[in-house]
């Protein structure tokens, strides 16, 4: 099977730039950032309950692949085709590997610097759209993709959505307006227990209530706990930014 009908089997498109939710008109860094944002969304780390998670995230690092060079993006462009014997598609490539290249792994400055700058700006408001539009209206869903999307952040991420949809810069879905109070309930349920497993875990570890992330982080070091070492690994592929000082980036973001 193709490339662009794996992205249509795993993505339900098979225009590879809607698959990095970017445009056609996307600058080079844009499409480095735009699979960026994808692939931690499907990254197996972080998206354990995804059976296709490692597919997509194989299919991703190929679509990047293909965008990222100048004359395989023109051959797609003018012709809508990929060119499956290139060298970059045919080889037998680790693309986990790949991505830690491209997106090293990050610090607790990192995460807090990338969460302070992100929070409230366009950037933020464009994602939860897509989001929106992605999964339908589904706040389950969006929950669970939308970066920094704790259960104390659904009341504002759920008004940026209503605002978005009183303006008709979103279609008002029903299972977004209409969402029944049970749904609500299960979801903050969850997010409750998740809470509470995540102290219990602490306790085992002898970590206390007021320690700082950053020393938690640190106790990955001296911890052989399975369930700690992919809550840490969850945090660095949910929040990973792009090592590359210097790299291109859109006004007003990290």
């Amino acid at each position: 099977m193709g490339l662009l009908e794996r992205c249509e089997e795993l993505f339900k498109t098979s225009n590879l730039y809607d698959v990095l939710g970017v445009t056609k008109e996307a600058s080079d860094a844009e499409v480095r950032r735009g699979y960026y944002k994808v692939s931690l969304q499907v990254h197996p780390d972080r998206a354990q309950d995804d059976e296709l998670a490692t597919e997509k995230f194989q299919a991703l690092g190929k679509v990047y692949e293909v965008l990222k060079d100048e004359d395989q993006r023109a051959i797609y462009d003018e012709q809508g085709i990929v060119d499956e014997e290139s060298d970059g598609l045919k080889q037998d490539r680790n693309w986990e590997e790949y991505w830690r290249l491209l997106f090293p792994k990050i610090t607790l400055d990192d995460i807090l610097e990338f969460e302070k700058k992100y929070k409230g700006t366009e950037e933020e408001k464009e994602d939860l759209s897509r989001l929106y539009v992605q999964h339908e209206g589904n706040m389950d869903r969006i929950m669970d993709s939308a970066l920094f999307a704790e259960d104390g952040e659904e009341p504002r991420l759920r008004g940026i959505l209503q605002g978005l949809i009183d303006t008709e810069d979103l279609p008002a879905l029903r299972a977004f307006t209409h969402e029944s109070a049970k749904k609500k309930s299960n979801r903050k349920r969850r997010a409750e227990k998740e809470r509470k497993e995540a102290e219990e875990m602490q306790k085992e570890l002898g970590i206390k209530s007021t320690d700082s992330l950053e020393a938690l982080i640190k106790r990955r070091q001296t911890s052989n706990e399975h369930g700690f070492n992919s809550l840490i690994s969850g945090l660095e592929a949910k929040y990973c930014q792009s090592g590359s000082k210097g790299s291109s980036k859109k006004k007003g973001k990290k």
